[in-house]
């Protein structure tokens, strides 16, 4: 997989241009704040990056400093912002569903009452990876498989259980699950360790390209005849994968699957002009954040506040009132 491998250490490098060393000098009187992200393979994790470059430009306007970490994910995301681990995460959409009202991994844990939403950013398509020596064509043909659900604590493990609850199987009995990081899946699938994996991304992605690319021949799966699980739950919508953006892929076709959104949430307890600056900073260089991938080429000022479950920080409630977006929250 040396194509992942190159990718990861240009993304690494990357961070020494994007996020500035965390000073220990208290005397500056800097807010030092961190982004969880995700794998440094996925979408998450350059995202983070993406948002820091743009405060920490301004470090001495705002005040400011920024780091990004990678994460296990979602799960962990949200947990730590409502620790205090960190001011922010990136999470899907359903996760911060389920957290804002107790569900999933919150039934215990109760109402994540603190969390604040700040904005959306992009799709996330549930794409289903399979070998196209095992015969998989179907989530069905799963039953029997050695599949990547995901790791505990991501979005994607949860929307592997549920795609696979819908259409009547049981991850638990019906497939033999595996459960590693989404960095791994790949490897395991070309070295014939795994029939498929689970991974909810935003596309195009260098991860699928590089797993499409490899010598064993990989096929996406459509992901349909899921639609009482899009009632059941709105976070879910129709999503497709495009293959053009991966050229060894099996699939002569555009692939249907469903999907959710990547969102950018902190704590009721992060300052407002924190909040208020990470808000004001993506809105105002939309035109240029949109040019940094193509997942983000269908951003709208509305659209980044769609699909938002927990309340509005008041620090990004006050940009939008300013610049008249509120009427778009939904």
């Amino acid at each position: 997989m040396r194509k992942g491998i190159f990718y990861a250490l240009s993304v690494l490098l990357s961070i020494v241009f994007l996020v500035e060393p965390v000073s220990s000098d208290e005397s500056t009187g800097s807010a030092f704040i961190t982004i969880g992200t995700g794998a440094i393979t996925g979408l998450y994790y350059p995202t983070g990056n993406a948002i820091a470059k743009l405060i920490n430009t301004k470090r001495k306007e705002y005040n400011i400093r920024i780091t990004v970490e990678t994460t296990h994910g979602s799960v962990f995301n949200i947990n730590a912002v409502m620790r205090g681990d960190m001011e922010f995460g990136l999470v899907q959409s359903d996760r911060q569903y389920q957290a804002i009202n107790g569900l999933a991994e919150w039934i215990d844990k109760g109402k994540q009452s603190d969390l604040r939403a700040v904005y959306s950013i992009y799709y996330e398509s549930l794409t289903l990876v399979a070998a196209d020596d095992t015969g998989i064509k179907t989530i069905a043909d799963l039953k029997g498989k050695n599949v990547n659900i995901g790791y505990p604590g991501s979005g994607q493990r949860q929307n592997a259980i549920d795609v696979l609850t819908a259409v009547g199987l049981d991850f638990k009995t019906d497939i033999n699950p595996e459960g590693v990081k989404v960095s791994e899946a790949g490897d395991l699938l070309q070295d014939n360790l795994i029939d498929a994996f689970f991974y909810t991304v935003g596309h195009p992605s260098e991860a699928i390209r590089d797993v499409t690319s490899g010598k064993r021949k990989v096929r996406f799966v459509s992901i349909t005849g899921v639609d009482p699980l899009l009632a059941q739950h709105p976070y879910y919508s129709h999503s497709m994968i495009q293959v053009k953006n991966y050229p060894d892929v099996k699939n002569p076709v555009d692939v249907p699957t469903i999907g959710v959104k990547a969102t950018l949430v902190t704590s009721a307890q992060t300052p407002d002009k924190i909040v208020y600056a990470i808000a004001k900073e993506v809105f105002e260089n939309l035109a240029s954040f949109k040019k940094l991938h193509p997942a983000y080429s269908h951003l709208t000022p509305a659209k980044m506040l769609e699909c938002l479950s927990a309340p509005l920080h008041p620090g990004a409630m006050r940009y939008y009132r300013e610049v008249g977006l509120v009427k778009s929250v939904k």
